[in-house]
């Protein structure tokens, strides 16, 4: 493999099985379960997906709701295993996806920095001496005392964001994440993901906001329906996402007239 390759995905699939049975509670389902009376319907939420993503490259990993966007994320990450082929990364890997999953609402904010710090591989000794700068990065003050089941979902994605981004990673994965608190809080995320990209850190950055996405990102990855549609230069990818966007569009005005001409020919049917 050549030094220059931070990431390596080849042949990825990722299916997932989704239950076509409504089951009211969980006595039912595991009742019909063992009777092996539940049926699943095959979802694959990405299909031969690849791509060689080389050492400094910003990437945007763009596409609709549904596209699988967060789902190549998590295959890189390690989170999901695919179905089919691999994903490989070659240097030390920092996902920021949901910020603050790991939490424990019980704990509080100083607690689960720990706690979150574990679980992302940090020893307490490094946490130990971050401490101050995760806390005054997160702007919790004196929240940080209290417990995080009386956090707002911004205030625990702060916190979340803090935590992961204190470390120097070779390979950055943002998902959505500088979307999260009030506007000076992301210009100040920015500016740290800017700062890791000066250093030379790859970044694989996943945002609905085209103008976030050019302020981060040289490259894009397109995705439509879990399939790869384009993997190049970034303002070539936007224009291709912003074409298919309009056909979307398109479809969608035409799919609405046709919907309201057949009423109307119904309505004059029954009046006839």
């Amino acid at each position: 493999m050549a030094n220059n390759v931070a990431v390596k995905v080849d042949n990825v699939g990722m299916k997932f099985n989704l239950s076509s049975n409504k089951v009211d509670n969980l006595k039912e389902y595991f009742i019909r379960f063992i009777k092996r009376d539940i049926m699943y319907k095959e979802f694959w939420a990405l299909k031969n997906v690849s791509f060689t993503i080389n050492k400094g490259d910003r990437v945007a990993i763009i596409g609709y709701n549904g596209a699988g966007k967060s789902t190549i994320l998590k295959v890189i990450a390690g989170v999901l295993k695919p179905t089919e082929g691999s994903a490989k990364t070659y240097g030390k890997i920092v996902p920021l996806l949901e910020l603050g999953a790991g939490f424990d609402p019980q704990y509080t904010g100083a607690e689960n920095i720990y706690l979150y710090g574990a679980i992302l591989g940090y020893k307490k000794e490094f946490i130990d001496s971050k401490f101050d700068k995760i806390v005054k990065f997160s702007e919790l003050g004196d929240f940080i005392n209290v417990p995080v089941k009386n956090y707002s979902s911004g205030m625990k994605a702060r916190l979340g964001f803090s935590i992961a981004s204190v470390v120097e990673p070779e390979i950055l994965i943002l998902d959505e994440v500088l979307s999260v608190g009030d506007a000076s809080f992301r210009k100040k995320s920015l500016r740290r993901v800017k700062k890791m990209m000066n250093q030379g850190v790859t970044v694989l950055f996943v945002s609905h906001s085209v103008a976030q996405i050019r302020k981060v990102c040289n490259k894009a990855i397109l995705l439509d329906h879990g399939q790869l549609k384009f993997y190049g230069e970034l303002e070539e990818g936007i224009a291709k996402y912003e074409a298919l966007a309009k056909d979307r569009e398109l479809a969608k005005a035409a799919k609405e007239n046709e919907t309201a001409k057949t009423a109307v020919d119904d309505k004059k049917g029954e009046n006839a």
